[in-house]
């Protein structure tokens, strides 16, 4: 079984097939790797929580391959959940939150649904920032009160970075085949970019948001995580779809009915690079020349394929970053009280309750930082307030029509790239992720405007792996994966996580 982390998810899809693998040998050998090195070992603490059903599973779904039922690519495949994502069976769903400790969902996400039609089988959920980074001002990425802080498998005293770092420290780690993240802003990108793995977060609608968690109606989405694009893809098409549970999927049918597609491998193309028009969005780029010279080769690279390489200017993100923190809070308002009024096997109900509750437990819940989000959230009204709708129509205008979309067709271009970050930050409880240690922000852009942003990795910085974005207009799913797998392939930056216990730097 050495190796088997490695593999991808049609190299699993074979061995099954072929009867030289089984899901129940799969998913002993991911608990025990779980077991040998989250829990133990190095202690990544990436999976919260592991779920009993999972070998009962596995043999059901042995079974219907005995049978000659294959449902697809998926069939068999462990996957990790984010802990924000319900799912209607034992494992809870909590944010991370002891307020909702022993919280169980009456009913799965709308992506957990299709991820089971699909045959995939979920090990468990992983540990993420609290309330999706958005409880206080000086948050520690990774750390929640249910499940404590988790490592970044490269070098165990940094950043998992953003709040679906448990599903990316777990990918890179090789916990499971993939997993799921959720992203408002960077949550899915900065983890795969600073675990050094693959991560897509796609245009918002084109994957259902019902049943997660919530921040912001506007911005929030989930998307794959994993070692490579192929598995990325192959997550994505069966997560993406339209659901009347979420109005926001109406856009992914299209005129044509074909935005939201269920199959993007036949866009897994190596030489998918020729011809394509890259734009270089330097002002993005940051001042770490480290950095700046992994880019620089990424675009040599990406020359060498074939691709024309363009200078595009995207400013950065400071003229709507207070708009866009205002309609969060309003948002998060709204769309966390909703949420809380489903949860009767919780301790809190609603959004005054679960302060309280937090000041009750500070010791457990607040002993590094605090919750002037949750606080400032509480304090706003609805969504018909004046103030609201003008920050966000001032985020969509200038993210959109006045940004992404302006850049990509003045130069008639098929994406932009940049720096997704640089090398990660030290785990700073004191501090918290105050101050990281990077100046570029160009992944707000598609986050603010909901556009698709692939991180792919690029390079490494003293055993930190340093990521490259591709971003493109709404819907662009197809075009982004079609670049980011011919970059993948011509360069093959990725590495396998050595759990150092700091960065080689000889000082």
């Amino acid at each position: 079984m050495d190796g088997l982390e490695e593999l991808g998810i049609s190299e699993i899809g074979a061995r099954l097939d072929a009867g030289e693998l089984t899901v129940a040998a799969l998913v002993d050998f991911y608990i025990k790797k779980i077991e040998a090195l989250d829990r133990k070992g190095p202690k990544i603490n990436s999976v919260i929580e592991l779920n009993p059903e999972a070998r009962d599973i596995a043999e059901r779904l042995d079974g219907e391959l005995r049978a000659g039922k294959r449902r697809g690519p998926l069939h068999g495949i462990p996957l990790l959940l984010k802990d924000n994502i319900d799912t209607a069976d034992r494992l809870q769903t909590t944010a991370g939150s002891l307020a909702l400790a022993g919280h169980r969902a009456r009913r799965d996400a709308a992506l957990v649904e299709r991820l089971r039609a699909a045959g995939a089988l979920f090990l468990g959920k992983t540990n993420m920032s609290e309330w999706a980074n958005f409880r206080g001002l000086r948050s520690t990425s990774g750390w929640s009160s249910r499940g404590g802080q988790t490592r970044n498998p490269h070098v165990l005293d940094r950043t998992p970075c953003g709040s679906s770092s448990g599903s990316g420290a777990a990918v890179a780690a090789g916990f499971c085949a993939a997993a799921v993240g959720t992203e408002t802003d960077g949550s899915i990108v900065c983890p795969a970019q600073t675990n050094g793995i693959v991560g897509i977060k796609p245009t918002v609608g084109l994957v259902s948001r019902a049943g997660l968690i919530p921040i912001s109606r506007s911005q929030d989405t989930a998307g794959p995580m994993a070692r490579s694009v192929e598995d990325a893809a192959i997550l994505l098409g069966a997560m993406a779809g339209a659901d009347p549970g979420d109005p926001a999927t109406k856009g992914a049918l299209g005129p044509s009915g074909k935005r939201g597609l269920s199959d993007y491998r036949p866009y897994l193309d190596p030489r998918g690079l020729e011809g394509a028009r890259i734009g270089v969005a330097r002002k993005l780029f940051g001042s770490d020349k480290r950095v700046l010279a992994i880019m620089e080769s990424s675009l040599e690279a990406m020359r060498d394929a074939g691709a024309l390489i363009l200078e595009a200017e995207l400013a950065p993100s400071d003229p709507f970053a207070r708009a866009e923190i205002e309609v969060f809070h309003y948002e998060f308002r709204q769309g966390l009280e909703d949420y809380l009024a489903t949860c009767s096997d919780a301790a809190v109900g609603n959004i005054a309750a679960l302060i309280d509750y937090n000041y009750e437990h500070r010791d457990a819940i607040l002993p590094f930082f605090g919750q002037e989000h949750l606080e400032e959230a509480l304090a706003k009204g609805p969504l018909t307030s004046r103030k609201y709708l003008s920050a966000l129509e001032r985020c969509r205008r200038l993210s959109r029509s006045e940004g992404l979309d302006a850049v990509i067709a003045s130069r008639r271009l098929d994406c932009l790239v940049f720096p997704t970050g640089g090398p990660a930050w030290m785990i700073d409880p004191v501090n918290g992720d105050c101050g990281r240690a990077w100046d570029m922000d160009g992944g707000s852009h598609a986050a603010v405007a909901g556009y698709p942003h692939i991180s792919v990795p690029a390079g490494f910085i003293h055993g930190l792996p340093v990521g490259l974005s591709f971003v493109g207009r709404a819907w662009k799913e197809p075009t982004l994966i079609k670049l980011a797998y011919a970059f993948e392939r011509a360069t093959l930056a990725r590495k396998a996580p050595r759990f150092l216990r700091t960065a080689p730097v000889e000082l």
